[in-house]
């Protein structure tokens, strides 16, 4: 049962964490805790960015990140007459692990908006291109096959049984789906194993993916969190651009970070929420953003979840930039144009770039405060405007038609 609070504790090594829910900024870390009580023994995995090495401009990045973003926002649209299951969409960070025993080293997607663990196995009916060999069951003493009768087989949103197997149908955002059993089956965390976590061995995939499967950290049954009954994990986000790895604590390694505070540190907590369309998702209540020392005319309903799921805004490790509802972003827009004192250029993709002038010389971007329930963050400038290719500034913001995400380009720093 969860304890809906977060709080932020500022960190002057610039770790950036989260528990259950992140809110960050180059100086924030975030913590969360359920009411658990009994502790178990913690884990640890090795944290990069999906396009980490891959000789792509900052330009690139984005585009890349901006379109990764659009499918999320685009499948987490409400529509009034119709009742779906919702899932994630490809994500931003991949996350180091091992499957089966003997074990068998692969990558997967980082997702704090979907719960399904999954990877694609052998015999692959329709998969895709892969670093590492695709998972073959028979090889792995410990796989076992899930029963249609299992609570996990009943938490899934699509699922049919063919000779008492579990069989799982899962949709993300932009086309992309994984079919195939679901099964149980030993992952080991950096050197932790932890036995009979269910999964599923993906037989057919469609759509683009850039790992070897997908790891839920979302509030449903299905999720890695919920499966391991643990009170709290956290992880430190390698920054835009950044080839470096970092670390995701569940358990008793979480402890780490939730007590990694410095004399002068104040923290401020924040309630979680839920959005019962969309109910994987983490999240907050935004009351309002203040630009420079202006505080933006935003009506007080804006980022409210409406009674039939769409509006409010909830935090994701999958989206890059930070998308904003269209009224709020206009207000947002106005107000960095008037008050960063540069030529307006159009990026085509970002919706607010300038001119940047000649290298070595200043220039002034207005601080960004972004006002939630009971927690007021202060961002740092290179959270939330980035310098591109072609001479170009632009703010990592932009506009959506009802939906508010807060993304990962807010939680640089490493």
């Amino acid at each position: 049962m969860y304890m809906h609070k977060m709080s932020f504790v500022a960190l002057s090594s610039m770790a950036l964490i989260l528990l259950l829910a992140f809110i960050t900024s180059m100086f924030i870390s975030t913590v969360v805790s359920t009411s658990v009580q009994n502790q178990k023994t913690g884990i640890k995995a090795t944290l990069r960015r999906t396009d980490s090495g891959l000789n792509f401009t900052k330009t690139q990045l984005l585009q890349r990140g901006m379109k990764r973003g659009r499918k999320r926002i685009a499948r987490a649209a409400i529509d009034v007459d119709i009742k779906a299951p919702v899932s994630a969409g490809e994500g931003d960070f991949l996350i180091d692990l091992s499957i089966g025993t003997p074990p068998m080293p692969f990558s997967a997607i980082l997702d704090t908006g979907s719960d399904l663990i999954w990877t694609q196995c052998k015999p692959c009916k329709h998969c895709f291109n892969q670093q590492t060999p695709i998972f073959d069951p028979k090889n792995s003493s410990s796989f076992s096959k899930s029963p249609c009768s299992s609570d996990l087989c009943k938490a899934l949103p699509v699922s049919s049984c063919i000779s008492k197997d579990c069989e799982y149908a899962y949709e993300y955002g932009g086309d992309a789906t994984t079919q195939g059993v679901l099964a149980t089956e030993t992952f080991t965390f950096d050197e932790v194993s932890v036995p009979n976590l269910g999964f599923g061995c993906g037989l057919e995939q469609n759509g683009d993916f850039d790992a070897a499967g997908l790891v839920g950290l979302g509030r449903g049954k299905l999720s890695l969190v919920s499966q391991l009954d643990e009170p709290k994990f956290s992880y430190c986000l390698p920054s835009f651009g950044s080839n470096r790895t970092s670390t995701l604590a569940i358990g008793s390694e979480a402890n780490a970070y939730a007590n990694a505070t410095t004399p002068g540190d104040s923290i401020m907590n924040t309630p979680l929420i839920r959005n019962p369309s969309l109910a994987s998702f983490y999240y907050v209540t935004l009351k309002g953003l203040t630009v420079g020392e202006t505080l933006l005319p935003i009506d007080s309903s804006t980022f409210e979840i409406q009674p039939d799921g769409s509006g409010g805004m909830f935090i994701d490790s999958g989206t890059t930039l930070t998308f904003l509802e269209e009224s709020a972003f206009n207000l947002v827009k106005e107000e960095f144009s008037n008050q960063i004192k540069l030529p307006i250029n159009f990026d085509g993709d970002l919706e607010l770039c300038f001119t940047l002038p000649a290298q070595g010389e200043p220039f002034e971007v207005p601080r960004l405060k972004l006002h939630f329930q009971g927690a007021d963050l202060e961002l740092s400038p290179e959270n939330y405007f980035i310098a591109l290719d072609d001479n170009l500034g632009c703010l990592a913001m932009v506009s959506s038609r009802d939906i508010s995400v807060f993304g990962n380009k807010y939680f640089g720093g490493l």
